[in-house]
């Protein structure tokens, strides 16, 4: 009876010193971004192993104005939702696009970039606009919207999910897939990257980019407006944007 007593004892005390660690570990002073950083110029890992990009940026001037450190994760796009809903992460921010779908599931910040879903060929493709994709096998990353346009246009049997942007771009130069589908400024730096490759001069979609944000966290959603909305004012969007995204 003293063991079981002792044993009791033992697991409250263990119980309460967790407890203690988990409420020291969750820090108010913080912001956990969640990415997939394989999506330049948003999102993507320097020469020093750092995550950087658009989204990275506008992350930390939002974490600045409200006076919190900012923490990133980097983690596959189609599991950004779940950790966004889960509390892992207190938002998601990978050139995310606003949607109906997704917005069951979560809310969103108000926009801060505008962006265009087109179509990347072999430069000797016969694919010249998106007319030419029935029948065709269409790259994409899995979970973003192309993934969820083509899907819907075209079947899955006719759409082959990648992990990320390069791996897709990397099948259609080894001719296992007849185009990849993807947004336009990641697009430009896998065709500079890739000889023999070119993207159409067609839109397959334009979108919005939001943060995702828990639907429990409506304290967070307000103060990420506030603080995004400020710094549209100030310039300071536009000039991270030009940053990384030039005229052309």
């Amino acid at each position: 009876m003293k063991t079981i007593k002792k044993l009791f004892c033992l697991l409250t005390i263990m119980c309460l010193v967790f407890a203690c660690a988990a409420c020291g570990s969750s820090s108010d002073d913080t912001l956990v971004m969640g990415t997939n950083a394989a999506f330049p110029p948003y999102e993507f890992v320097d020469d020093d192993g750092n995550i950087v990009g658009i989204d990275a940026e506008i992350a930390q001037a939002v974490a600045d104005k409200l006076g919190k450190k900012l923490e990133i994760k980097d983690m596959e796009f189609d599991s950004l939702l779940t950790a966004v809903q889960s509390g892992s992460i207190d938002f998601a921010l990978a050139g995310m696009t606003v949607d109906e779908e997704r917005k069951l599931t979560v809310d969103f910040s108000d926009t801060y970039a505008t962006g265009v879903q087109v179509i990347i060929v072999p430069e000797n493709s016969a694919i010249a606009t998106v007319d030419d994709l029935t029948g065709k096998k269409i790259g994409v990353q899995a979970g973003t919207t192309g993934d969820i346009y083509c899907t819907d246009d075209y079947g899955q049997d006719m759409v082959k999910q990648f992990n990320n942007g390069a791996l897709a771009v990397a099948a259609l130069k080894n001719g296992q897939v007849d185009c990849v589908v993807i947004d336009n400024e990641p697009a430009k730096n896998f065709v500079k990257a890739n000889e023999g490759l070119k993207i159409l001069d067609t839109e397959y979609a334009v979108e919005d980019y939001a943060a995702a944000i828990s639907k429990e966290n409506k304290e967070l959603q307000e103060d990420f407006n506030k603080a995004l909305n400020e710094l549209k004012e100030e310039g300071k969007i536009q000039e991270i944007i030009d940053k990384y995204i030039t005229a052309e």
